[in-house]
């Protein structure tokens, strides 16, 4: 196991978010401010969400509208979900499993004016869903380091962090699809921190194609994190 990917390193870097004397209260992305409630994952120690912003579109040179409807998994502080709603998309519906980011997400559509067009739900990917809902876009911007199967989370935060034999991907790459309204699709946010070939053999045992739709290497410290955003579609 390469350093980069070491599920206790990611651990450990989950435990000093929680804890860092300089965690704030806000925090600007994107060129907009935002509510950082405790207990939930901050994108000001990772550059994670900076690049899903990115590469979704939603930032950067290549900012576009965004048309249709949205169901964001794991949505945090809530940036995707708002920023995509801030460029058109809607209706949107975030979900995470830890109900901290839930309010969070609140707290930030009614900070920039998108509560109308954003539900925020508490779920366990997409346990909390009506059944036959779908959308025009899914995302999971996911946590993408794989752990021991045997693992289990001891905070919900780290849930963010680290997935313990890939089962919660095994999960989207199943049931997202179905979510997927007829010519929408179905994204996810991957990195290679995590384990690249794992993630498709998963795709592959579920009948799923995995295609890269874009890609943006980044400085983290001393390292280089390549993110890579996929399209899912069936085989």
């Amino acid at each position: 196991m390469t350093e980069i990917k070491n599920y206790l390193r990611s651990l450990e870097r989950s435990r000093a978010a929680l804890l860092r004397a300089d965690r704030p209260r806000t925090f600007t992305l994107a060129g907009h401010e935002w509510d950082l409630l405790d207990g939930v994952f901050a994108p000001p120690f990772s550059a994670s969400t900076g690049a899903a912003v990115e590469l979704l579109g939603l930032s950067g040179p290549r900012q576009r509208p965004w048309r249709g409807s949205l169901l964001e998994v794991g949505c945090g502080t809530g940036v995707i979900a708002v920023r995509a709603a801030l460029a058109g998309a809607g209706p949107v519906t975030a979900l995470d499993i830890n109900e901290q980011a839930v309010r969070n997400t609140e707290m930030n559509a009614q900070r920039h004016g998108v509560a109308d067009r954003l539900t925020a739900v508490h779920s366990d990917l997409f346990d909390a869903l009506e059944p036959g809902r779908s959308y025009d876009t899914v995302y999971w911007h996911s946590n993408f380091v794989l752990a021991p199967p045997t693992y289990r989370h001891e905070t919900v935060h780290e849930q963010a962090y680290v997935d313990p034999g890939y089962r919660a991907h095994r999960r989207y790459l199943a049931e997202a699809p179905a979510f997927a309204a007829a010519g929408g699709r179905v994204l996810l946010h991957f990195s290679d921190r995590g384990d690249i070939d794992a993630l498709h053999r998963i795709a592959a045992e579920c009948d799923r194609t995995l295609r890269v739709l874009d890609s943006r290497r980044i400085e983290e410290g001393e390292e280089t994190v390549e993110h890579i955003l996929y399209g899912i579609t069936a085989r």
